[in-house]
């Protein structure tokens, strides 16, 4: 199995974070193939970045072509992410939906803890994105000052762990979800210290990808997550392009 780990940001850093993270959550045989973004931001962190980020993230999922068995785009809000399943024929995981949903299997509310309070406007509307606003206790960030954002979770672990569990005792979560791609990793180095289950949203991701990966999910045809009709792709990247005016030979499932 072979699986597409795409950050649409620009730091190598933080793509190293997910893909460790990602490598020892995956099922033996399972190959992750990581991608960082080669122009956007050092890190997506307000809505007009995401905007930025999902544009990329579609560029990026084209120009890696037909041959993997799933993608996953690493950015916590899950940019691009539903256009990306309106044009591919693969399953596309968003970080986001992945953390939120298996959070949902092991208890009734999540909370979510995130690195900086920029990002918490735009998870709101993720989390609304997706469906979830009555199963999400809140969402608590650090309103402090980092040195570097690939090194953000060693930075800030206690501060972290402290959110985490302010958000059990004061927001009654069943579960927390470490979000942000540099925080790939730090659930399990903490979870003993945080009285309920942690999720890290890559592990969650790759076990969620390799799940559609086998089940192999027929493309839509109908509905609303169908391909659009050709239409003029000017100013495009080729490889986008291509996929758009349906040139494209990543036709699995159809």
């Amino acid at each position: 199995m072979k699986i597409l780990l795409l950050n649409p940001n620009t730091t190598a850093e933080v793509t190293g974070l997910l893909y460790a993270a990602g490598h020892r959550a995956a099922s033996p045989g399972t190959e992750l193939v990581a991608m960082t973004a080669r122009r956007g931001v050092p890190y997506i962190a307000t809505r007009a970045e995401a905007q930025i980020g999902g544009a990329i993230a579609l560029e990026m999922l084209a120009e890696a072509g037909p041959s993997f068995d799933a993608a996953i785009i690493a950015a916590f809000g899950d940019p691009g992410l539903f256009g990306a399943r309106e044009l591919f024929a693969f399953p596309i995981v968003g970080l986001a939906e992945a953390a939120m949903l298996t959070a949902c299997m092991v208890g009734r509310k999540f909370a979510i803890v995130t690195f900086s309070r920029t990002l918490a406007p735009w998870y709101e509307e993720c989390v609304a994105m997706h469906g979830l606003e009555k199963r999400c206790a809140g969402i608590r960030a650090l309103d402090e000052a980092f040195q570097s954002i690939s090194d953000v979770q060693s930075e800030k672990e206690e501060v972290l762990v402290r959110l985490a569990n302010a958000a059990v005792e004061q927001d009654q979560a069943d579960v927390v979800i470490l979000s942000g791609a540099p925080l790939s990793g730090l659930a399990d180095k903490i979870k003993d210290r945080i009285p309920v289950p942690l999720i890290d949203p890559i592990s969650a991701a790759v076990r969620q990808a390799e799940t559609l990966a086998v089940l192999k999910p027929l493309k839509a045809r109908a509905g609303t997550f169908q391909r659009p009709g050709p239409k003029p792709t000017i100013g495009l990247s080729e490889p986008l392009a291509a996929v758009i005016e349906h040139r494209d030979t990543n036709e699995r499932g159809r």
